[in-house]
């Protein structure tokens, strides 16, 4: 795998995936990367910081821009685990980030539902990479949570 590659940057997202995972968050990781180095890691932490908003994109989003100093990350790309909310594609609207990346689709909550216009319009788009292994986090964790469920509730 080529070290800059999109497979190499969704790797790294998907390790953030997986601290959300072990942290019994849902597990959703996202990096920005800028010049071909990783500015700004992230991932879900709605449970731990009892926040809503607190998405991988949006907390990558606000690192990414405070490594600049610059709210528009329009020379970055976004690698995230799964097709983000609607929310998510505000966010990325506002900080114009030039390419978005992702895993996963998620056909009931993902923007994509709504189309590509809630992005900034010279926003690239691209998805699929390594599809399969973030799909799977996120069903595991699921499932993992519905046994847990059936068993307090038995």
């Amino acid at each position: 795998m080529e070290l800059h590659s999109d497979e190499y940057f969704m790797k790294q997202a998907y390790k953030e995936a997986q601290k959300a995972y072990d942290e019994g968050e849902v597990p959703i990781g996202a990096v920005v990367v800028s010049q071909n180095r990783i500015i700004a890691r992230a991932y879900n932490q709605t449970e731990k910081l009892n926040d809503t908003t607190a998405h991988a994109e949006m907390i990558a989003i606000t690192s990414a821009a405070a490594y600049l100093g610059n709210k528009y990350l329009k020379d970055c790309i976004l690698y995230v685990t799964l097709e983000p909310c609607v929310m998510c594609g505000g966010a990325i609207q506002w900080s114009q980030i030039g390419k978005v990346v992702y895993g996963a689709e998620d056909p009931k909550k993902g923007f994509m539902k709504y189309g590509k216009d809630i992005l900034h319009p010279k926003t690239k788009l691209e998805f699929g990479v390594l599809s399969l292994q973030c799909g799977a986090i996120v069903q595991d964790f699921f499932q993992e949570r519905r046994k847990l469920k059936e068993k307090i509730n038995h």
